[in-house]
């Protein structure tokens, strides 16, 4: 399952959950769980219009609530309650990018992080009822549009502050934003954390068959505007051939100070770390000077993760960025029982498009044991391992 978050209008802990229920997720679910945290919490829903727009409103409603609450404090609920595991995780990275945040603009250690507004039950329902909601839904892939963050100031318990809050930029780093047609505070900061933990990429609407929308309502209703946030689920798209889309960062430096040792070391390090895909290319570079290209396919969550480790690994001062998208044809790997042993093959394609490919190592490993060139085997083991299959019904 892909889903699209729609942030034209902003986006906080209760938008995002409103459009998630608003979109199928079962409430009861999202229930469960926050009650797991305070079982004196209750979560309902209210249908209303936002400049015409029919959406749900979220509201969480629970006993009377201590002072402000520490990350530390925070964290032992979670970690305390009885949550699906994925959820706890989901929850735990949000509130790790809130306090991380926060403990940056008040100068203490994260831990010691007091939250206001933030530690209250309502806004940590809020983060573990999307958390809850996206794991019901089992959404495997969502994709965040741009994030309006408002203009202007907000009032706070540590006084006026200018928008966004400085929690909320700091949260926000690598994101595409822009101000929004709301004025005030259109993204608060647990809306930035939520958006930062769960969303996979950022970008345009990713090709999918739209199965639902949700629409998760604001409290504000401005007038010629809907204060809403959309959630859009459906199939990723696929192609005739059994091909999916997939959306994908490609991350390129060119160099010419390597050595082809040095090169292949980049490339080896880079695919160990767990990129998708890494190679180096010929570049004529300025003043006529011959060089390399090096570059490296990765998730779009990963991709500050490998722009750092391709500077650190090739020295460069720049690494370029292109957000992509590629067909990907579904593919399985496991391990065959073949009459030189286990060997681990690969199986991508359905129908005519079938094809069985051995791992190299395995190969390797079976040729410089029985004396034989390495595409002999490579025939055998394969022309095995399809019969093996075959016989199997896959």
């Amino acid at each position: 399952m892909i889903a699209y978050l729609d942030c034209t209008t902003g986006i906080s802990g209760d938008k995002f959950l409103a459009a998630l229920v608003d979109a199928g997720a079962p409430l009861e679910a999202v229930r469960g769980a926050v009650a797991a945290i305070d079982p004196s919490a209750r979560v309902g829903i209210e249908p209303v219009m936002r400049a015409g727009v029919s959406a749900l409103s979220v509201i969480v409603e629970a006993a009377e609530e201590p002072g402000a609450r520490t990350w530390n404090a925070i964290r032992a609920l979670i970690e305390g309650a009885d949550l699906a595991e994925q959820v706890r995780q989901t929850a735990l990275v949000a509130f790790t990018l809130l306090a991380e945040a926060e403990a940056a603009v008040h100068g203490v250690a994260p831990g010691e992080v007091h939250f206001h507004e933030v530690g209250a039950i309502d806004s940590i329902a809020d983060v573990v009822g999307v958390a809850a909601a996206l794991h019901a839904l089992k959404i495997d892939t969502l994709v965040s549009g741009p994030v309006a963050v408002g203009s202007g100031t907000i009032e706070t318990a540590h006084g006026v502050l200018p928008v966004p809050a400085p929690a909320t930029a700091l949260l926000l780093r690598g994101v595409p934003v822009d101000s929004g047609p709301l004025s005030g505070e259109a993204t608060t900061p647990t809306g930035a954390a939520l958006v930062r933990a769960c969303a996979d990429s950022f970008g345009p609407l990713p090709p999918m068959t739209l199965n639902s929308v949700g629409h998760g309502a604001g409290t504000r209703d401005p007038v010629g505007f809907p204060n809403v946030a959309r959630l859009l689920l459906g199939e990723p798209a696929a192609t005739a051939a059994g091909l999916s889309v997939e959306p994908v960062t490609e991350l390129e430096t060119t160099v010419d100070h390597l050595s082809a040792e040095h090169l292949a070391f980049c490339i080896e390090e880079l695919m160990t770390a767990g990129a998708l895909d890494a190679w180096h290319t010929p570049a004529l570079m300025k003043k006529g000077r011959a060089g390399t290209a090096v570059s490296v396919l990765c998730a779009p969550a990963e991709e500050a993760h490998f722009a750092s480790l391709l500077a650190e690994l090739t020295g460069t001062l720049g690494v370029r960025v292109r957000r992509i998208s590629r067909y990907v044809v579904a593919r399985e790997a496991r391990t065959v029982e073949t009459s030189f042993g286990p060997v681990r093959v690969k199986m991508a394609g359905t129908g005519s498009w079938r094809r069985i490919r051995a791992e190299y190592e395995d190969l390797a490993a079976i040729a410089r044991r029985e004396h034989t060139p390495v595409d002999v085997i490579a025939r055998e083991v394969e022309a095995q391992a399809r019969e093996r299959l075959a016989d199997e019904g896959r």
